[in-house]
């Protein structure tokens, strides 16, 4: 089957335009969300349209131009802004802090309002105390709390109605409503009915009670691109051409620039050593454990910590595309992306809103002709509030926050929410060899000279002419010179022959060297073969681990090679791999048609560079070892260093996720299915809104508690890296 598929809408066109972000506000549910998903998908020159509630951003691949998409966005009612690459990353804080304050201004003054309110009703009540004034105070104070509180709610439900939908605040919107209207029309009427002024007050206050906390918890849970961000200085030391140093924004920096590192600094850039000399901790990139020690000439990768020399770095990027900044985007992406369990619950929020308004008028009109109108207006309203389908939207995503956050601070980078659903549902992984499982840096063990020849000649001879290859067979004989402290000749008439080997003439003699897949090599002097190579690929000091680990999970474990059988075969059973389980002599086609065959539960780990086709081709790819280029674009899942026991880690962080997602779905489910009969029923009794907003509300915190104890118990578990 095809690989990486998108649960976005897609069309099929000849059109195919880029991808770009939208940040989007006047978002209330996750119904908003959906909505605006599915007007975007529908038009035919859209490939496909992905929503965000938590993170309010909009990915569009289109043939449409960013201001069409923007215009076809407020159409809906919403507002929205192209999401520049620079600003990406802080996205997702900026509008969790934006959500936050809003519901924290509306629970404030709302609850500072209805709560007197309240106060003074029970007191009233208990001393049995009815002034005529009092009705007329309770209906300007609640009255109050609808124009502080409301308006939100009122405004993307009338939205919704322009679009000929209802969605979560459509039911709260009617509830306050009919609860504030009826009594008022009791009030005028003079009926003797009770009143609900203080629930119609006492529900906007504590579902923007209920929000506020929502928000604040779900910050917390999507902290990953927050702690990802604060690895990188808002300034940095620029040192000028006559060697003074200028503090200047880290966004202002262009390649070339060069920048002063102190000991204890963090590197705030991607660049090159141009002076020094220093241990760099680079664990937040490649999971390495100990300081690796760079030196003028090398690459240094921003957030790397400078633990001990002195170095002068000349800037490669721009200081808006640092590595952070790229992973942090890529985090982004992911926490904002669709996982295909989510269908399940749009399935149901799709029918869900008008469920509820059939069975609230179908409630009101069975208490009222049973001639009962007060508990019917008290069910119906009851019915409105207490189905409210947030926690459903909100048990997907939560979720896929807290695991993509959690894999990003083990130094796992998921590029989408369908990744970490495929392969919380993996039964198997297939290791590719070279490069994976092995180190990729081909030996030589073993060096057969035919009778009649001297071995330290034909030594000479081969590495003086693998010394012009780049090939890593011949960077094997060199070193095996180098140690044996031969001294090369010069080579004329070099030429290379891919995939065959590589010729010269040494010493007036035409020296040939013939490959068989990295496996073996002869070496031919005037075409006359005088000796055999034999070279071998090392294992990572941590693949068996790793094959062990998934073994533990149950998990079956396959290996593709392009190499010979025998050599495949000793690599495997190195690694623990079942000889039943490896594919050897395979090409890039073979491998290809392989995963493109695959069970859907099936996960190609590779290094993302000479077997894209296969990753991009396998339901879930991972490349290890990678981080950018071949590998961003190749594989779903980047696990930048040689950390092969991460892929245990991922595939564990998986399954807790897709575990909680189902929790998740299972509570929001039953609790709807428990409270709406309760509601209708009138077993809420006259105060049934008010409970119905508190139960509401605390079903929201439930989910979106239950994601963050899943942050926490991922955080907890030991990993490969720990960030």
């Amino acid at each position: 089957m095809a690989g990486n598929q998108h649960l976005e809408h897609q069309h099929t066109t000849s059109s195919i335009g880029p991808s770009a972000s939208f940040r989007v506000s006047g978002m209330t549910c996750a119904g908003c969300a959906a909505g605006l998903q599915k007007m975007l998908a529908n038009d035919p020159q859209v490939q496909f349209a992905s929503v965000s509630i938590i993170s309010g951003i909009a990915q569009v691949r289109s043939s449409l131009s960013d201001t069409d998409i923007i215009q076809r966005i407020r159409s809906r009612g919403f507002d929205a802004t192209l999401e520049l690459p620079s600003a990406a990353g802080s996205a997702l804080e900026q509008q969790q802090q934006t959500t936050t304050r809003l519901w924290k201004r509306r629970a404030i003054l709302g609850l500072s309002l209805w709560l007197p309110l309240e106060v003074l009703h029970w007191t009233a009540t208990a001393l049995h105390w009815h002034p005529t004034w009092m009705p007329l105070l309770m209906a300007g104070g609640s009255g109050t709390v609808l124009l502080i509180a409301g308006p939100g709610f009122l405004k993307s439900a009338w939205r919704a109605l322009l679009q000929r939908s209802a969605n979560m605040d459509t039911l709260i919107a009617l509830g306050a409503a009919t609860a504030w209207l009826s009594s008022a029309i009791i009030l005028a009427l003079q009926l003797s009915m009770p009143l609900w002024f203080s629930e119609a007050a006492g529900l906007l206050a504590i579902v923007s009670l209920g929000h506020w906390l929502e928000s604040s918890v779900s910050s917390r849970a999507g902290s990953a691109v927050r702690d990802l961000l604060s690895l990188q200085p808002e300034t940095v030391r620029l040192q000028q051409a006559d060697g003074t140093e200028t503090a200047v924004p880290l966004a202002s920096v262009v390649p070339g620039q060069q920048l002063r590192i102190r000991p204890g600094d963090r590197i705030p850039i991607d660049g090159t050593i141009l002076d020094g000399r220093s241990e760099l901790d680079e664990s937040i990139i490649t999971g390495e454990a100990l300081p690796v020690l760079r030196e003028a000439g090398h690459n240094v990768i921003a957030g790397s910590i400078n633990t001990t020399g002195q170095l002068l770095i000349s800037a490669t990027v721009p200081g808006t595309d640092t590595t952070i900044s790229r992973i942090a985007r890529l985090v982004e992406q992911a926490q904002s992306s669709r996982a295909p369990i989510q269908q399940l619950a749009d399935q149901i929020a799709a029918v869900f809103v008008p469920a509820v308004l059939l069975i609230a008028v179908s409630s009101l009109t069975g208490w009222t002709l049973s001639g009962d109108v007060g508990t019917g207006i008290a069910a119906a309203v009851s019915v409105l509030i207490i189905s409210c389908p947030c926690a459903l939207g909100l048990a997907v995503p939560m979720a896929v926050m807290a695991g993509t956050g959690a894999a990003s601070r083990r130094g796992i980078l998921i590029r989408s929410a369908e990744s970490l659903e495929l392969a919380g549902r993996s039964t198997e992984v297939i290791f590719d060899k070279t490069g994976t499982l092995t180190v990729g840096r081909p030996e030589v063990v073993g060096l057969r000279v035919l009778p009649g020849f001297d071995r330290r000649d034909i030594l000479r001879l081969a590495a003086s002419v693998e010394a012009l290859s780049e090939h890593p067979a011949a960077h094997a004989v060199m070193t095996l010179a180098r140690n044996e402290h031969i001294q090369l000749t010069d080579v004329s008439d070099f030429a290379a022959f891919p995939g065959i080997g590589v010729e010269g003439v040494v010493a007036g003699h035409r020296v040939r060297i013939e490959r068989d897949q990295q496996a073996s090599a002869r070496v031919l002097i005037n075409g006359t073969t005088v000796a055999f190579l034999e070279l071998r690929d090392r294992l990572r000091p941590d693949a068996a681990a790793a094959v062990q680990a998934l073994k533990t999970m149950g998990i079956k474990v396959g290996m593709l090679s392009g190499d010979r059988a025998a050599a495949a075969a000793a690599i495997a059973a190195e690694a623990g791999i079942a000889a039943e389980q490896v594919t050897a002599d395979a090409s890039p086609q073979q491998k290809l048609h392989i995963l493109q065959n695959a069970s859907d539960s099936a996960v190609m780990v590779g290094d993302g560079l000479n077997d894209a086709a296969a990753l991009t081709a396998a339901p879930v790819g991972i490349a290890v070892g990678g981080g950018t280029g071949a590998a961003l674009e190749a594989a779903s899942v980047i696990i930048p260093g040689e950390r092969i026991s991460a892929v245990a880690d991922f595939l564990q962080i998986s399954r807790d996720t897709l575990q909680v997602i189902r929790q998740n779905l299972f509570l929001a489910i039953v609790y709807n299915g428990l409270a709406i009969p309760l509601a209708a029923f009138g077993m809420l009794g006259q105060r049934g809104p008010l409970i119905a907003a508190v139960a509401m509300a605390l079903s929201d915190l439930t989910v979106v508690g239950n994601s963050l104890r899943l942050k926490r118990r991922l955080d907890r578990k030991p990993g490969s890296t720990k960030s």
